[in-house]
């Protein structure tokens, strides 16, 4: 009489937790992604939304303040 045991993989916290980690990371990438842009390069000419300037005046203090160069 031979008995087979089957081996089943089952999701641990280990892994379950990599994966959160992995999308929480991925969403402050793409949220530190974004500041930059609209902190660093948003200049009108090169912005996403055309030669509207609100975002540019709106965070032009605060790009000086970085370093960052304008005009």
């Amino acid at each position: 009489m031979s008995t087979h045991s089957e081996v089943v993989a089952v999701p641990t916290a280990r892994t379950a937790g990599a994966a959160v980690r992995a999308l929480w990371i991925a969403g402050a990438v793409l949220v530190a992604a974004a500041a930059y842009y609209f902190v660093g390069i948003d200049q009108g000419v090169v912005s996403v939304f055309g030669s509207d300037t609100h975002i540019h005046e709106m965070m032009h203090d605060g790009r000086h303040m970085l370093g960052f160069p304008c005009h």
